[in-house]
C-alpha cells in the first residue's frame, strides 16, 4: 500500500526478534498515540510496517520505541532495530 516496507525488530539480549503485530498496531492507531507524523503508517504482519516517503524513520524509531516502553516494556526500555526492505 505505502512506498516503504519497513523491518522492525526488538533488540533483546537473546538477540534480535520480530517486533509483535500487536504492538505495532497499538502505536499505529492514531487515537491513542495521538501521533499525526505517523498517519502514514501502515503494520502488516509480525515485525513488518508499511510507511510512505514522508515518514522519518528516526523520529518513528524514537516514537515507537518510546511508545512501547511505556506500553509494554515492563519497567525495562524496549530497543528497537529499524530498516528498510529493499524492493524487488
Amino acid at each position: 500500500m505505502f512506498a516503504r516496507k519497513l523491518r522492525v525488530e526488538v533488540l533483546e539480549p537473546d538477540g534480535p526478534r520480530a517486533c509483535p503485530l500487536a504492538w505495532l498496531d497499538s502505536f499505529c492507531m492514531r487515537s491513542f498515540t495521538g501521533r499525526s507524523a505517523f498517519d502514514e503508517t501502515l503494520p502488516v504482519e509480525d515485525g513488518l510496517l508499511e510507511a510512505s516517503l514522508r515518514v522519518d524513520l528516526d523520529a518513528l524509531r524514537a516514537g515507537l520505541e518510546d511508545w512501547l516502553t511505556r506500553k509494554f516494556g515492563a519497567g525495562r526500555a524496549v530497543k528497537l532495530a529499524l530498516r528498510e526492505v529493499p524492493s524487488r
